[in-house]
């Protein structure tokens, strides 16, 4: 279980916290995520039901990418009921969890993992009330080997679109990988529009998309 206030506190994050930034700096290397007793622990649904077959596709890509991981993201909506309150600000913490996904290789540049809406359990954590979870989305970290320092490219896909049954692409320039030679362990989460970057880069793009299918029980 993560504290989302805690997330968009990291030197990583430039933007205000999203879903897709706490996505961003959930698949950042930080320290093991351990629950404190304060904050108790996120349960899990042994039997969840509400699965989607997350599925990535990789077009024109610069090299291999040895690790490709997914991560599935949980929040809970009624924090101000039921979370943990910090005594220096007197609010109620948001908090979040990201639940690994495993992707397979199903063919060039093509992976299938399964994500769950209802994979987390509403429970009283802190004393105060029971804790709502709802499913925000599912990412990807790329890196070309996984060796540190290595540039990780991201891509996030949020509950709606997936609700929707749209798809989400992310454009980076090849010129990142494998790594940025100023930058150890550089963030890029690409951009939606191949004309927001310049006229240079423009033709070193390479692709990630993402789309999410609802499996029938």
């Amino acid at each position: 279980m993560r504290v989302t206030s805690l997330l968009c506190a990291l030197p990583l994050l430039l933007a205000a916290c999203t879903p897709e930034n706490a996505m961003t700096a959930a698949m950042s290397p930080q320290p093991t995520d351990g629950p404190s007793p304060a904050q108790g622990r996120a349960a899990l649904n042994p039997a969840p039901r509400q699965a989607y077959e997350l599925l990535l596709t990789l077009a024109d890509v610069p090299g291999p990418f040895a690790q490709v991981e997914g991560v599935a993201q949980y929040d809970v909506v009624n924090e101000d009921q039921c979370g943990h309150v910090n005594p220096l600000t007197g609010a109620a913490e948001r908090i979040t969890h990201q639940q690994p996904v495993a992707l397979e290789q199903v063919g060039p540049g093509q992976y299938r993992g399964r994500v769950y809406l209802d994979l987390m359990l509403d429970e009283d954590y802190y004393g105060r009330g029971v804790c709502q979870w709802q499913f925000s989305g599912a990412g990807t970290l790329l890196k070309a080997t996984g060796a540190a320092g290595e540039t990780r490219f991201t891509a996030f896909i949020d509950a709606r679109a997936i609700a929707e049954g749209q798809t989400v692409t992310r454009l980076y320039p090849a010129t990142d990988y494998p790594r940025v030679a100023e930058i150890d362990d550089y963030g890029q989460p690409g951009k939606a529009d191949a004309g927001s970057y310049v006229a240079t880069l423009r033709d070193q793009l390479f692709s990630a998309t993402l789309q999410a299918n609802k499996v029938d029980n």
